[in-house]
């Protein structure tokens, strides 16, 4: 039997998440992910070098590789010399491939290969792009880092410069994909960037592909506070123009105060899931109590190998009506 081909798609620490658990089951992995981070080392080797930022691809390819562990505390390290201090060696792993080839996708292909990644890791576009915000008082702000910090409602974003292709590789894996999953992560600094490539957006709006959205569990301050998990999928439906998603993954687990007293405190309640308006869409709900951990900051996140199963059991779900690709 042919392997269920997934495309993963988002960027932060959202993605790493999935694709760390989902790596252990029997499929075939693809990771579109966003390249528009201009924050910390990141932003700093954008400045010096004009390439797609290295960050989120760095945190993908260690969750991919089948040597993770050692993998993710070298390409975390940061040095503290001179002209390399704040640089984590997996961005300067990466700038370096890519002044090797000139080429950012190759450059990760390459490296994929060094590092015994299991799939393929595939950056949204291989320019070197800017995320813009159309605020909904029709103000705009430019940079990804930047944009969380305004405190107001996102309308629209942008890719600078206008009129992105986006990746070749990127549209034909998602031209071949059974499955194309969205998040976890930023729904608007991890997630929608990827759909905004012009090619991507065409790829996106014709794939034949089951499309499953993981919602978070937490608001997200300067990003989707107040919104519900009905108002994440239609930001994403706006951005792709087409209303895509299949199928909506997210927690309903109820946490103590005192597992919840860091978001409280900053206001940040859990995302609602507004299950009936999300039924009227046609979109199938998939709920879970088992899907979030707490850790010992407080942080709660997804359990990496409770999503990805799942994610993996949804689509062992539906495979009657799954049509394998060549």
């Amino acid at each position: 039997m042919k392997k269920i081909k997934v495309v993963l798609v988002g960027g932060g620490t959202g993605l790493s998440v999935l694709a760390r658990g989902l790596k252990q089951y029997p499929i075939d992995i693809s990771a579109i992910v966003t390249v528009a981070d201009d924050g910390g080392s990141t932003g700093l080797i954008r400045e010096q070098i004009d390439m797609p930022a290295p960050g989120d691809i760095r945190n993908v390819l260690s969750a991919l590789s089948e040597s993770e562990e050692t993998l993710e505390n070298l390409f975390k390290f940061r040095f503290n010399k001179n002209e390399i201090n704040g640089h984590s060696l997996g961005n300067l792993m990466i700038a370096a491939m890519f002044d090797m080839t000139k080429d950012f996708s190759l450059a990760i292909k390459q490296l994929s290969k060094i590092l015994n990644v299991r799939g393929e890791v595939i950056p949204s576009t291989n320019e070197s792009p800017k995320l813009a915000a159309v605020m909904d008082d029709d103000s705009i702000y430019v940079g990804e880092s930047y944009i969380p910090k305004v405190g107001k409602n996102i309308k629209k974003l942008l890719l600078l410069p206008m009129g992105l292709e986006g990746s070749r590789q990127a549209v034909e894996a998602i031209e071949a994909a059974d499955y194309i999953i969205f998040g976890p992560g930023s729904l608007f600094t991890s997630i929608i960037p990827n759909v905004l490539p012009t090619a991507l957006k065409g790829a996106f709006q014709n794939a034949a592909a089951k499309k499953i959205y993981i919602c978070n569990i937490m608001e997200q301050p300067g990003e989707t506070m107040g919104m519900s998990a009905c108002d994440h999928v239609d930001a994403l439906h706006a951005h792709v123009e087409k209303e895509i998603i299949d199928f909506l993954i997210m927690s309903q687990l109820e946490l103590t105060e005192d597992e919840t007293a860091r978001y409280t405190a900053e206001g940040i309640d859990f995302v609602e899931c507004d299950s009936e308006n999300i039924k009227r869409r046609g979109i199938k709900l998939h709920t879970n109590t088992e899907l979030v951990d707490v850790n010992e900051e407080g942080i709660i996140h997804h359990n990496s190998e409770v999503l990805a199963k799942c994610v993996y059991d949804l689509m062992l779900d539906e495979m009657d009506a799954l049509t394998y690709k060549g």
